[in-house]
């Protein structure tokens, strides 16, 4: 007897399956990383990440306008800082006319409705590549969250919509949102990295910011004892929950593929927006498998997308944003 139910009859054509298609990606999905640097006229190619690049301030405030026309909403800001202003307190961080302060304004200026995220994390400004003040070899906790609130303050005073601390410090959240809450910057929200690991993938990231971890006597040659270990997993949905009771908004899961089990479990358990980092590891290795003709570069792209969308985010921060909107649109 043939049965009454066959699934096959949903998938007939293209029509059909995009008419029951259960996850649907759009521009809104995206947050779009953004390298920055200075000088002018500066468009440096990353090595590492294939056609993504570092920009200067005023090349920032072209591609801001290039992703709003596409209907990309949202860019999280990264900066590059001369070695000569890394030091071990994160002072450059500080600085009121610093890059990062500087690149904020940028992008209000050109796109005042553009959702401006920034990173809040000493890497890029410390001498030792390390997301926290170090002392007597360790990374020290409470005096890092102390530069970390100041930090994400000054972003804030610059026009920043959300602060997007990614250091991992226990406690950190509710520092950053005591501050902005006694200075009077109730509307500025928390992009909270939860959940992140201790990744192989990041390795391109810090090649575009020059913020690996040094390699020098006495001084930890990775982040492991402040990012999560890979192999845990109740540990994530504790990080998480910890975050939204000192009052994260939004929370992260980063990397984004090999923890889309993560994604998932946070998504059914929290009640706030849960964000993906599809990092820059992930975007590297299709790059390169694509250049050997190993894989078909945009059907992979548009695959890993929605595998990371149907996992539970609700936002992605993705190299691949603005490939992914000309493919869709």
């Amino acid at each position: 007897m043939y049965p009454l139910r066959r699934n096959r009859r949903l998938r007939t054509n293209e029509s059909m399956r995009s008419l029951v298609r259960e996850t649907i990606i759009s521009p809104n999905d995206f947050v779009v990383p953004l390298f920055v640097v200075e000088g002018k006229g500066v468009k440096e190619e990353i090595a590492s990440m294939p056609n993504y690049y570092r920009l200067s301030l005023d090349l920032l405030q072209k591609e801001v306008k290039e992703l709003w026309k596409l209907g990309l909403k949202s860019v999280l800001l990264f900066v590059k800082v001369d070695d000569k202003l890394k030091d071990n307190s994160g002072k450059e961080a500080l600085n009121t006319d610093g890059l990062m302060q500087r690149a904020i304004k940028t992008v209000k200026d050109a796109v005042p409705e553009m959702i401006v995220m920034t990173d809040v994390a000493l890497d890029p400004f410390s001498v030792y590549g390390h997301d926290g003040i170090i002392s007597e070899g360790k990374v020290i906790n409470d005096d890092t969250n102390a530069v970390l609130a100041e930090m994400a303050l000054s972003h804030a005073k610059a026009g920043a919509d959300v602060v997007a601390p990614s250091d991992m410090m226990d406690g950190r959240i509710f520092e950053i949102r005591t501050l902005l809450e006694d200075e009077g910057f109730t509307d500025t929200a928390i992009m909270a990295y939860s959940a992140k690991y201790a990744s192989a993938f990041y390795g391109p990231f810090r090649d575009a910011l020059d913020s690996a971890p040094v390699d020098v006597k006495d001084i930890p040659k990775d982040k492991k004892t402040y990012q999560m270990d890979y192999a845990n997993r109740e540990e994530a949905i504790r990080e998480t929950l910890m975050d939204i009771d000192e009052g994260a908004d939004i929370v992260m899961v980063k990397p984004g593929l090999c923890y889309l089990d993560i994604v998932r479990e946070i998504e059914d358990t929290v009640n706030v927006p849960v964000a993906v980092y599809q990092v820059s590891g992930e975007y590297a290795m299709l790059k390169a498998a694509a250049e050997k003709g190993w894989l078909d570069h945009d059907a992979v792209m548009l695959e890993q997308i929605t595998a990371i969308k149907r996992a539970g985010a609700s936002l992605i921060a993705s190299y691949f944003a603005k490939d992914v909107v000309k493919l869709i649109n």
